[in-house]
């Protein structure tokens, strides 16, 4: 039974990461009944920063250092609950051309070294597993221009999640969201993108094929 677990980390709603992954869970869900969802809300219910650089390693290389109970039990539900899934659905759009604190607090307590990516022991044990990031970016952050450096959401994520994880990132990006505010971000661009990437996300959907073990 394939599951998705879906994160959403716009604070607007609506807003477009939002519709795109709808557009993406819609499709997921229309598969069957096998084909189930997990959705995890970080702004509705966020989840703590570091507090503790006790939950950065696992127990063996902490050397001495402890996080309370309720910190430790939280990072175990976020970790199994990742596990769990076969397939995710990160909503990161960018704000100050960075992901949102909310999901950043996500991600410090999913890399742990030596638990789930490599550090004095070779282990990923999330490797193979699937990640759709659905970004929406206020300008144009195409490959090839000066602007392409000043995105620092897809990047990062790819750097923790598919070079240390071994998750694979599948970007779906929609730009030039400001383009009602901005005239010169072209709005019939704007929107041309938008529902390419909503287009993009049932595809992506309902073209998923299950590992097999």
């Amino acid at each position: 039974m394939p599951q998705l677990l879906r994160l959403d980390s716009s604070i607007s709603q609506p807003s477009r990461t939002r519709q795109i992954s709808d557009a993406f869970e819609e499709a997921w869900s229309h598969r069957g009944s096998e084909y189930t969802v997990v959705t995890r809300d970080l702004v509705a219910q966020p989840l703590p920063h570091f507090s503790s650089v006790a939950l950065h390693w696992p127990e063996r290389l902490r050397d001495g250092l402890a996080a309370t109970p309720e910190l430790e039990q939280q990072q175990r539900e976020i970790l199994d609950e990742l596990e769990a899934a076969d397939v995710l659905l990160i909503g990161a759009p960018m704000y100050n051309f960075s992901m949102p604190s909310q999901l950043k607090a996500w991600l410090d307590l999913v890399h742990v070294p030596g638990l789930t990516a490599p550090f004095d022991i070779e282990v990923q044990p999330f490797k193979g597993k699937v990640a759709y990031v659905v970004s929406a970016q206020g300008a144009a952050y195409d490959a090839g221009t000066p602007e392409e450096t000043l995105d620092h959401v897809i990047p990062p994520l790819k750097i923790v999640l598919e070079a240390n994880l071994g998750i694979t990132v599948v970007p779906i990006v929609t730009s030039r969201t400001l383009a009602d505010r901005v005239p010169a971000l072209d709005p019939e661009r704007a929107k041309a993108e938008f529902e390419e990437a909503v287009a993009q996300a049932r595809t992506l959907a309902t073209s998923y094929v299950a590992r097999t073990v």
